[in-house]
């Protein structure tokens, strides 16, 4: 089911929740509301749910308008982040519960029932009570009840808040599977960046009540719009710079710490124009040896502080105009790096991004 946002907006007295949203969500997708707390993602989730009123704008479900219409028949599949299980019941009846009230019939009901304990997995859980299961296996009976009654549309809000890390990983998985086997089109709202860019298959980001950039993962990892999107997902190096024309084949740009390169970018820049350079942690490369060699974008930073994880290290680099650069070293070799010594490093002109000038780079709440 393709779903519409058609101009939508929402206040609460003064407050704008939501502004003029204009937002389609593809059929069959597994879409996710990123953003910072207070962005407007959750109650964008109750308006599609029927569970708050548009104060302006269109909802459409299909083409068909369903605005008015109320939650009970919209066909949404709701997990809450709080799973709402009833204590008393088991796995089976709880997931029963929303089926008993569809009017079908007990061999109906009972092959829904089976099939959503197969899917989520819970066949041999089936009766106990939800104060027997983990977090994770409770998480999966919500999933389960809501997927059984057969929604057009599923709404996930931030289901996997409440687990520990490894449950989280894990029931991304799950939810991952389970929507290529289903193939319902899925609205997940969530903060958390790696989730969404590690399952979803398009991201919308909010900020202040305000769709900033919806885009496939990899796009938005990789080619973000704004400084505030480039920061929020994942993390970069924002450097404030001046646009001083061309240089063979590449476009110069002045910043505090000197001159960089980068590939030319699709806008059109005016000499003495202000703009943003955004770069990854992991693009900027470290001579760990000390060797200078030749590069378009030679710096040299002092190491401020290095932070070792295993598998990488995590490097914070202080430029001559006292701003820190962070680099990122995957699988790195033995060396002898220490903090207060000069690293020499280098990031390509290709992995360099022009963006406009954003001065407020805060959540917006």
């Amino acid at each position: 089911m393709e779903v519409t946002f058609d101009h939508v907006s929402k206040k609460y007295g003064d407050v704008l929740a939501v502004e003029d949203l204009n937002l389609k969500i593809a059929e069959g997708s597994l879409h996710f509301l990123l953003g910072p707390s207070g962005c407007g993602k959750t109650t964008t989730l109750r308006l599609l749910a029927g569970l708050e009123s548009t104060t302006s704008g269109r909802i459409l479900f299909g083409g068909k308008d369903v605005t008015s219409l109320p939650a009970a028949e919209r066909g949404i599949g709701m997990v809450f982040q709080n799973y709402a299980l009833w204590p008393h019941m088991t796995v089976a009846k709880n997931i029963d519960y929303g089926l008993g009230l569809k009017r079908l019939s007990r061999v109906q009901r009972e092959q829904r029932l089976q099939e959503a304990l197969e899917l989520t997995q819970l066949t041999r859980l089936a009766d106990r009570l939800p104060g027997q299961l983990s977090g994770g296996q409770q998480q999966r009976v919500a999933l389960a009840r809501a997927l059984a009654i057969r929604p057009t549309v599923l709404l996930l809000d931030e289901p996997l808040s409440n687990l520990d890390a490894q449950l989280r990983l894990e029931m991304r998985d799950n939810i991952s599977r389970i929507h290529r086997q289903t193939k319902i089109t899925t609205v997940y709202v969530t903060h958390d960046q790696k989730e969404a860019l590690s399952m979803g298959t398009e991201v919308s980001v909010l900020r202040a009540g305000r769709l900033i950039q919806s885009a496939p993962p990899r796009q938005l990892y990789h080619h973000p719009e704004t400084p505030f999107i480039a920061r929020f997902i994942g993390e970069t190096n924002l450097v404030h710079a001046t646009y001083r024309g061309d240089d063979d084949g590449h476009h110069l740009f002045e910043c505090g710490f000197g001159h960089l390169l980068t590939k030319r970018p699709k806008q059109v820049l005016s000499p003495g124009q202000a703009v943003t350079l955004s770069f990854r942690p992991e693009t900027i490369s470290v001579q760990v040896d000390g060797a200078a060699r030749p590069s378009v974008n030679p710096l040299r930073l002092v190491l401020e502080h290095l932070t070792y994880l295993g598998e990488s290290e995590q490097l914070a680099l202080r430029t001559s105009d006292q701003q820190i650069l962070r680099a990122n070293i995957f699988n790195p070799p033995e060396h002898d790096l220490q903090e207060g010594t000069v690293v020499v490093c280098n990031v390509d002109p290709e992995h360099i991004l022009v963006l406009p000038v954003e001065h407020d780079l805060s959540s917006g709440t």
